[in-house]
């Protein structure tokens, strides 16, 4: 059997990212989360300049910290009216750390002050979420999805977490925190990532179980 650590200290994200692995896991995988292990580990500084850059950093860190396969993934908010950003420095954006309750907050109310003056046809925006799956140095495998929509200045819904109140899906006229979990994650820049991604952990598990 093999192990994976699924490497976020968000149990949010890990809850949902568990759940799409748990639609098809394939054959051979144990999926375990950071509060399975018996010690905490210290979290990697993420200092990447990019999404890819933060998962590859963060993969490799608790991989080679547990001796086990790590996926890890980076992913923010990218508003195009404010140049992408906030972009890799989505979870941090107000500049606080803690807990969410306290950073989801100031993060949303910074976000909405910066587009105070930014008509809503111009607020266009996309979750992304990049993934990477390392064992030790080695990166195995990466993925990416991503989710168009818009954001909205009233926070709408109480599900989800970080931007979702904020986050309009045009074409289902809702915001990504009205979405009940399972639906979310049909359609989350998370979700897509992990779809692409599942295809070649099989892969790799085969070869391992064959080679």
């Amino acid at each position: 059997m093999r192990e994976i650590l699924i490497a976020t200290g968000n149990s949010a994200k890990q809850g949902e990212m568990a759940a799409v692995l748990g639609e098809g896991a394939p054959g051979g995988v144990r999926w375990l989360g950071l509060t399975d292990l018996p010690v905490a580990i210290p979290e990697p500084i993420e200092d990447g300049v990019t999404f890819l850059d933060n998962a590859i950093l963060k993969a490799r860190h608790y991989s080679k910290a547990t001796g086990r396969w790590a996926l890890a993934d980076d992913s923010g908010l990218e508003v195009d009216a404010l140049g992408g950003a906030p972009g890799v420095h989505s979870a941090r954006f107000a500049g606080l750390s803690g807990g969410r309750e306290m950073v989801d907050p100031a993060n949303n109310e910074k976000l909405i002050a910066l587009l105070r003056d930014i008509p809503l046809p111009r607020r266009t925006a996309r979750f992304r979420c990049v993934l990477a799956l390392a064992d030790g140095d080695v990166i195995l495998a990466t993925a990416s999805g991503a989710i168009e929509g818009m954001i909205v200045d009233s926070p709408r819904g109480s599900g989800g977490f970080g931007y979702d109140p904020h986050f309009l899906v045009p074409e289902l006229g809702v915001t990504t925190a009205e979405l009940p979990a399972a639906d979310k994650n049909q359609i989350s820049h998370r979700g897509r990532a992990l779809r692409a991604l599942r295809p070649q952990i099989e892969r790799l598990i085969a070869g391992r179980l064959n080679g």
